[in-house]
């Protein structure tokens, strides 16, 4: 079908919807184990900031809440090895990403915590009413039992192979892999996290929600209703689970770090994070509406409010069957209108982890690209794994910046404004007599607003951020064209024209911005000067207007809204990735098992003596390979060792080693090496010399 027949399609069903009075956008609660990497931004926050700053472009009544997820197993783990409570982790990583989120633009109303006496309050309740209402069933299980740690395994304390793909590092939750949702109980091979041990299984009591009962609802909700609307992705996950039957969920856990089960006869027991957790929406809006004089019920109970929940894929199940199956044996609360979920985000070619260290964390990035938030977001964005995993790799965040930011956006700021400076002081020309080119420009600014409004509203960022972009080519387009440095010179008169439809084009950049690009919007439009503009321009009124930008408007002083990335820079990120990848590898290697028994007689045969370096040099056209002159008491011999990835000739020339002199004399490369020097590997996986105690005189015995 062709793209205009699927647009007015799209855009007549848009036009026949209710408008909603006003919109509750949630972003999944990050658990406060760890700082915000990339993948978090690109798979949630981004895409649900873009669409919160659009909404209120149009003066929409927006509420977009977030909050830190601060009763995850995954904290417990942190706290344990860290040796401190759980609520020095959760207070240490509530104010990081709190502190990270605001410095990035990510313009939330509210951030919530889940340890907060409100938020507890709300799930004891929630909780309550759904029991008293008879909308649990209580069953004795048996669960993992560690007998060592003398505790039951939940969720993340539990790891093994996942059931449905085989990965063989699955949680007790969830495999990361398939994002399959899963019990511990499912695992095969299961392990303890804690002790290691393999798990006993013991009788124990919990709360169940019977999912079961939600099939006919879930059913029609969702495998009906939204089986248009909802991304691919999140209705074939939500459709797997359901056709393949749905079962009673445990709401209750035995742990001692959580919200208390606000029941008799449940000592000892918390409510289960992803039944705690989703609540914290609601909470995070009751203190927003606190502190702001609001009904935080007009939010969440009333149908015309169009509830929004921005996840990534491995928390689809618990956003579109769990906790709407909560709400609706609640009985009260609307229900999600839209889960737009992203798949994941990849490193370099290798999955984000943040146990290997192998991200890009926010905080970092921070401070050492400083002032340059919008390239990331520029980038995460245009990379968004909307319908697939995609990668994300730092010669690609370098050319995006380069060629396309620096290159066509900021390249076009910066000719309109500086051109307007050096030929009228700075002040907005007047337009003559337009030419066809003109008309047909500013006619085409006016339909920017639908046609990016239009992939925002269907969640489709990457593709309205191409279209921000292709306003910007429309801009350094239409200057390469009429060329107003040369117009000025033979026709003045048109140059004035030219630079102030250009400037129309600069402040349409400038409002449609805002959602991708918050601080590059901010500065754009105070070199626009709109502080004195005597109207208010949003993204509904820039197709109302010919005229943006008034003639004898004064503009403020040109400044760069990008600057070009350096390879120095992009090298030192790569740089980091590796050291923090060998870092890692070595604090994980498995010790090689032991080696065959020999006799003394075997050991005694190995004539292993001191030696010193005497003389060192690189051999020509091998990476890894220094010839070396080793003193070795007897006589001066010549080893070929592979250690020139670690070491330069000089730096070894001098060094006392440890050498196997009575090896086979082998011909590398051409040269005979007659003996080996004896070294091993440090925690960050560069090679160490064994060495003598003490300085000892050349050839002396080591037995």
């Amino acid at each position: 079908m062709p793209y205009f027949i699927v647009y007015v399609i799209l855009h007549y069903k848009m036009s026949q919807m209710k408008d909603p009075k006003r919109y509750t956008i949630t972003a999944a609660l990050p658990y406060t184990n760890g700082p915000i990497h990339i993948g978090h931004l690109a798979g949630v926050y981004v895409p649900a900031d873009i669409y919160a700053r659009y909404l209120r472009l149009q003066n929409k009544d927006v509420l977009f809440v977030c909050g830190s997820d601060e009763h995850g197993v995954p904290i417990t783990i942190k706290a344990k090895k860290e040796g401190v409570t759980p609520q020095d982790i959760v207070d240490k990583y509530h104010e990081m990403i709190k502190t990270s989120f605001d410095e990035f633009g990510i313009d939330l109303d509210y951030y919530g915590r889940t340890t907060s006496e409100i938020h507890h309050q709300t799930a004891s309740d929630f909780f309550r009413k759904l029991n008293e209402n008879n909308k649990f069933v209580e069953q004795t299980t048996e669960q993992l039992f560690d007998e060592e740690a003398n505790q039951f395994l939940a969720d993340r304390f539990v790891t093994g192979t996942c059931p449905k793909c085989g990965h063989e590092e699955a949680y007790g939750d969830q495999c990361e892999k398939c994002g399959t949702s899963l019990n511990a109980t499912d695992l095969i091979n299961p392990k303890s996290a804690i002790t290691g041990n393999t798990p006993s299984l013991k009788t124990t009591k919990h709360w169940f929600l019977p999912l079961d009962q939600y099939d006919d609802f879930l059913r029609e909700w969702i495998l009906k209703e939204h089986k248009e609307d909802w991304k691919s992705n999140v209705y074939g996950q939500c459709k797997s689970w359901i056709d393949e039957g749905l079962r009673p969920r445990a709401v209750t856990r035995d742990l001692d770090w959580g919200i208390p089960v606000p029941v008799d006869g449940a000592e000892g027991k918390v409510l289960y994070v992803w039944f705690d957790a989703p609540i914290g929406y609601i909470s995070a809006t009751k203190e927003w509406a606190e502190k702001n004089d609001k009904n935080w019920e007009d939010y969440w109970k009333k149908n015309d409010t169009k509830l929004l929940h921005f996840i990534g894929k491995d928390n689809i199940v618990f956003h579109c069957i769990i906790f709407p199956s909560m709400l609706k044996a609640e009985g009260s609360f609307i229900l999600p209108d839209n889960v737009p979920a992203n798949e994941f985000l990849n490193l370099e070619g290798q999955k984000l982890s943040t146990s290997k260290n192998w991200a890009v964390w926010l905080h970092e990035y921070l401070e050492e690209f400083p002032d340059q938030q919008d390239v990331l977001r520029y980038v995460l964005t245009a990379n968004a794994p909307e319908t697939k995993d995609n990668d994300f790799t730092w010669s690609d965040f370098q050319a995006r910046n380069n060629n396309e930011l620096v290159a066509i956006y900021g390249n076009f700021i910066n000719r309109v404004s500086v051109l307007t400076h050096k030929y009228y002081d700075g002040r907005i020309p007047e337009a003559g007599n337009y030419e066809e080119i003109d008309e047909k420009v500013l006619e085409e600014i006016k339909l920017f607003p639908e046609r990016i409004g239009e992939s925002i509203e269907r969640y489709r960022f990457r593709e309205a951020q191409q279209r921000l972009m292709e306003l910007a080519r429309l801009g350094n387009k239409y200057l390469a064209d009429e060329e107003p440095w040369k117009q000025f010179k033979t026709n003045p008169e048109r140059t004035k024209t030219i630079l102030f439809v250009a400037l129309q084009i600069s402040t349409a950049l400038a409002v449609l911005s805002e959602p991708f690009l918050p601080y590059t919007s901010k500065k754009l439009k105070q070199i626009l000067n709109f502080e004195t503009l005597a109207i208010d321009l949003n993204w509904s009124n820039i197709s109302n207007f010919d005229v943006l930008l008034p003639t004898n408007h004064n503009l403020n002083k040109t400044e760069l809204l990008f600057s070009k990335i350096e390879d120095q820079q992009i090298e030192k990120q790569l740089d980091k990735l590796k050291a923090n990848k060998k870092e890692n590898e070595a604090e994980n290697a498995q010790l090689e098992p032991q080696k065959e028994e020999i006799g003394f007689e075997d050991f005694s045969k190995l004539d292993i003596r001191t030696g010193t370096v005497v003389q060192a040099e690189k051999m020509p056209k091998a990476k890894k390979l220094l010839v070396l002159k080793v003193d070795i008491g007897l006589e001066t011999r010549t080893i070929v060792s592979g250690i020139a990835e670690h070491y330069t000739a000089e730096e070894i020339l001098g060094k006392q080693v440890s050498v196997i002199i009575n090896l086979k004399p082998i011909k590398l490369r051409g040269t005979l090496s007659e003996g080996m020097i004896l070294m091993t590997e440090d925690k960050g996986g560069k090679l160490v010399f064994v060495n003598p105690d003490a300085k000892t005189p050349n050839g002396m015995g080591i037995a």
